[in-house]
């Protein structure tokens, strides 16, 4: 008698702990279902007249507002374009540190330009410099602990970005997107590059990888500190404070730049996106766009045809055929068919693999960091962008882009209508997978 109970207790626990797992996997299921199909917010702006210019101050003060950043007015800034240029500044920048290094990396891989970071890293750890690193889980899955060993061994620390762990099932889906390094709390670096030997030498045949990342100095370095440390708070816990972090910034020439961290919300609505809505609308003359993964939501596309409507010249720069995601490449090409027939210029980079992830307005404005135009960044993504108020950034990255152009090859709205049927039929399959790039 005692026996059977006992086998019925036994049963009837076995049957509720398979209940609680299903559950379970129906709800994370959900989530991630959620995040792939669910619809994004359609941002609009409903009345755009209202608008500042966006030159003026108020411009200026309203997006601080609505984007939640300082608005930080003394600094400089050197874009770097091409691993060949920004890997020697980092490096050189992390082999100068006296006090600390601080670098959150959406990829960081084992490979050439890995192995060098590691030795710089673990030398100035060795020496007392306090370093610490923040790894999305998924982007940098090939890393590990052994690979780290050097580094962990003198000092320097390691935290996790959203690993798999049970309690995080529901949230298995976000991701920390950005790519930074600050260095002394004095210097940051900011834009789309991780390190991985693809921007560096290239790997197995394939071209170096086009982008761009730009050196920081002067107040904004703060807020990009503040944005590593949010992400160093989540992995291990700790509030990073004190002069090795945040020392008193020297000024630099005059300019306004925001640092313009986003995270996910239930909504899909994040500060990265209504920081490109207020841009897009605000232009007058020019949008210059360089984006690997160009897949807008319905409500930018829209605004970007807006702009062209009232006289406002688009040009959108996008992988050729050297695209490192085939299927994303094919669903973005299905989406051009509007954009096209408005009057926006979209060119394919033929050399390489383009990465850079910036953004130019009326020759003003300047947007450069890790968001790409699609939904995964916009509402999935832990990411960050420097937008910078300055005719001579803006001036340089469009002169960049010039360089871009001429290795580009512009697509007409001919070509896209009769584009051949072994192109259209993977944009069917590319939709399904388009939140996952």
């Amino acid at each position: 008698m005692a026996m059977g109970l006992l086998a019925m207790f036994s049963v009837e626990v076995h049957t509720g702990l398979a209940v609680l797992g299903f559950i379970a996997l129906a709800l994370m299921t959900a989530t991630i279902l959620a995040g792939i199909f669910g619809p994004m917010p359609r941002y609009h702006i409903p009345n755009p007249e209202a608008l500042p210019p966006n030159e003026s101050g108020d411009f200026l003060s309203l997006m601080g507002s609505l984007v939640d950043a300082h608005v930080n007015r003394r600094g400089s800034f050197e874009v770097l374009a091409n691993g060949e240029n920004f890997y020697p500044a980092e490096l050189d920048a992390i082999r100068g540190a006296q006090m600390s290094v601080n670098l959150e990396a959406y990829i960081f891989q084992r490979s050439k330009i890995g192995r060098m970071y590691l030795e710089a890293l673990t030398e100035r750890a060795r020496a007392g410099v306090k370093v610490n690193l923040v790894l999305d889980a998924f982007g940098s899955a090939g890393m590990t602990r052994r690979f780290l060993r050097p580094l962990l061994e003198a000092g320097g620390r390691l935290g996790w970005y959203n690993s798999l762990a049970w309690y995080r099932l529901m949230r298995l889906d976000t991701r920390t997107h950005r790519e930074l390094l600050i260095v002394d709390g004095r210097i940051g670096f900011i834009g789309g590059a991780g390190v991985g030997d693809h921007w560096y030498t290239g790997v197995r045949g394939h071209p170096r990888w086009r982008d761009t990342m730009v050196r920081v100095e002067g107040e904004a370095v703060s807020n990009l500190q503040a944005t590593f440390a949010e992400n160093w708070l989540t992995t291990a816990g700790e509030l990073l404070v004190g002069e090795p972090y945040f020392p008193r910034l020297a000024s630099g020439r005059e300019t306004a730049a925001l640092v313009v961290n986003s995270t996910p919300t239930m909504g899909g609505s994040t500060r990265a996106r209504a920081l490109f809505q207020l841009l897009v609308v605000s232009a007058r003359r020019s949008i210059d766009i360089t984006t690997p993964y160009f897949l807008p939501d319905a409500g930018l596309s829209d605004e970007l045809c807006r702009a062209v409507g009232r006289g406002v010249r688009v040009r959108i720069l996008v992988p050729g055929q050297k695209s490192d995601h085939f299927l994303t490449r094919s669903t973005s090409r299905a989406g051009y068919g509007k954009l096209l027939k408005a009057g926006a210029e979209i060119y394919e980079y033929s050399p390489a693999m383009i990465h850079a992830k910036v953004m130019v307005v009326d020759s003003a404005w300047s947007v450069v960091g890790s968001t790409n135009f699609d939904n995964r960044s916009f509402g999935l993504n832990d990411e960050v962008n420097l937008a910078v108020s300055d005719p001579q950034l803006a001036a340089r990255l469009e002169s960049d882009m010039a360089e871009d152009l001429k290795q580009s090859s512009r697509v007409s709205l001919e070509e896209w209508t009769h584009r051949p049927v072994v192109q259209r039929a993977p944009e069917l399959l590319g939709w399904l997978f388009e939140r996952q790039q």
